[in-house]
């Protein structure tokens, strides 16, 4: 069924996906995920050449030039098929985001044309083992002008795909010794730093459960150099930038999630209508048809919002309590599908014979990822309370 602001042209671009999924990712996807493997670098070529990684970008980059509806589909129809597929799919967009937002022309041709067709891996470098990670601005790592180069030092935890990347977008704090200017968000900078730097050492892998396809690493930077340039955007434009590219996380998590709840409940309508207990089909019992109208319930009120959500960024609204939103209910939403669908199943519901138990853990990590939901709360209610003390109320049409 065609959904509200959804066009026949985005019908048509879903279908096509449906297709490669179908053909290319769903034969395999049990197979691998059951072994935690990575995806075959075949099928992530195959990925490039459909454009999925180019989906938001301007044409004059390599990229599709179309929006975020288009987005929420492909993140939609290709975590329904397998999680990890999507997962990398949308880290690509959210970097690429990021360099399209901020970086220079010449940045634009270096980093972001080879992200787009998959010539070139990307990692986000932002969390510190010992700095709140709800709160960017305490961030230790330092960025000391030399010469016509950047000098970095710092610990980072949980570096997005640090493994595999061939450079990273490092968070570092950049303001000078006589900077008195008491503005924490105008001390950081976002630096590009390929990790084939020298001073770049991995410590480790961090182990995350639910979540296959990507490592997050634990990294050290010693006096790294990178040349003056590699800084994307002004001195002092960190804050927003990682603002912008942990927005654009969250929505985009939020689609793979719901491809991943249309894939639980799939799995749990269709063991409904095969297993025999007490006299008949579990069709026929109250409560599983109970579980599957909730979980119809919870599916379609996630996609609404997301959709909404993409349309509100479309049109260049401001998305701030409609991102934070999502990123609150979506995964919560999806840990209620799922157990469900895990319930249902009994044992095998928390064996490795079904996705779900990795689904589950997941949905769990999705509410500390890109910001704690406690967080987003408070941002929400925040926004709306603003309104009220003018005489105005919150504008659910917009």
């Amino acid at each position: 069924m065609s959904m509200p602001l959804v066009t026949e042209d985005h019908e048509e671009f879903r279908r096509a996906v449906r297709r490669f999924t179908d053909e290319e990712i769903v034969p395999i996807a049990s197979e691998l995920d059951a072994k935690k493997a990575e995806i075959p670098m075949e099928i992530i070529q195959k990925m490039a050449e459909q454009g999925y990684f180019g989906v938001l970008f301007q044409e004059e980059y390599g990229g599709l030039g179309l929006d975020n509806i288009t987005m929420a589909i492909v993140a939609e129809e290709l975590s329904k098929g397998w999680l990890s597929v999507g997962s990398v799919m949308t880290r690509g967009i959210i970097m690429g985001t990021l360099l399209e937002a901020h970086g220079t022309e010449e940045q634009k041709k270096k980093w972001l044309m080879p992200l787009i067709n998959q010539e070139m891996e990307s990692g986000f470098s932002m969390t510190e083992p010992d700095a709140a990670g709800s709160d960017p601005r305490s961030l230790q790592t330092t960025a000391v002008r030399d010469g016509d180069e950047w000098v970095i030092n710092g610990h980072k935890i949980m570096t997005s795909n640090g493994q595999r990347a061939d450079f990273l977008v490092v968070m570092c704090r950049t303001e000078e010794d006589d900077d008195d200017s008491g503005n924490a968000n105008m001390k950081m900078t976002q630096i590009i730093v390929p990790t084939d730097s020298p001073g770049l050492e991995r410590i480790r892998s961090v182990p995350i459960w639910g979540h296959t396809g990507g490592d997050h690493m634990e990294i050290k930077y010693k006096d790294v150099r990178v040349p003056l340039e590699n800084a994307l955007g002004a001195r002092g434009s960190g804050h927003q930038a990682a603002q912008d590219r942990l927005g654009a996380g969250r929505v985009y998590h939020c689609m793979n999630t719901i491809g991943q709840m249309w894939r639980a409940f799939d799995i749990m309508v269709r063991y409904s209508t095969e297993r025999e207990v007490h006299g008949g089909k579990l069709e026929t019992k109250q409560f599983i048809q109970g579980f599957i109208a909730d979980s119809y319930i919870d599916i379609q009120a996630a996609r609404l919002m997301t959709i909404h959500c993409a349309e509100v960024m479309d049109k260049d609204g401001n998305s701030r309590v409609d991102i934070s939103a999502i990123k609150v209910f979506v995964p919560e939403a999806g840990s209620r599908v799922v157990d469900r669908a895990i319930q249902m199943h009994g044992w095998r519901g928390v064996s490795s014979d079904l996705p779900l138990a990795g689904m589950f853990q997941g949905f769990r990590t999705l509410r500390l990822a890109d910001g704690p939901d406690e967080v987003h709360r408070i941002l929400i209610a925040k926004e709306i309370l603003k309104k009220y003390p003018d005489g105005l109320s919150w504008d659910f049409g917009v």
